[in-house]
């Protein structure tokens, strides 16, 4: 199962793309989430650098970054999650669509475990509603005008 979701923010790519990838900061915009921090000493992303999230719904999740091109896209899956995902991954893209302004796209891809199949609709709704809150979330926060991203 796949979906896609986007918005327009008025900030350049170059520093929405960096502010979304600042750990530090991760929890300040994204609601989400709970807990989401770099593993095994990283201390920024980037290319096989393993992150562990956990949702405000208390599910965590490890994932790897796959793709990391600033300030263009960056993509992960997962490597250990809960027991309902066969498989999950994710892509965020940055576009720009004048000069500073911005387009994210948040597009993920799931499977879930033959006993979990029938939970696939359900998921998928209650996952694009999340994602819209978070980018609004997002869209918000650069408005406020964190600062560096003005």
């Amino acid at each position: 199962m796949r979906f896609t979701e986007s918005i327009r923010i008025t900030c350049p790519r170059e520093r929405v793309f960096a502010y979304t990838q600042d750990y530090g900061q991760r929890l300040v915009w994204d609601t989400f989430l709970r807990e989401a921090v770099l593993m095994d000493g990283a201390t920024e992303a980037g290319p096989g650098v393993k992150a562990w999230c956990v949702s405000w719904h208390g599910l965590g999740m490890e994932t790897q970054y796959v793709s990391f091109q600033p300030p263009a896209v960056t993509a992960v899956k997962m490597t250990r999650g809960p027991r309902l995902f066969e498989s999950f991954a994710g892509s965020w893209r940055f576009d720009e669509e004048a000069p500073g302004v911005t387009r994210v796209t948040f597009t993920y891809a799931f499977e879930l475990r033959r006993p979990f199949g029938w939970l696939t609709p359900l998921l998928k709704w209650t996952l694009t509603r999340e994602v819209r809150g978070r980018l609004r979330d997002l869209k918000r926060r650069l408005d406020a005008g964190v600062p560096g991203t003005a």
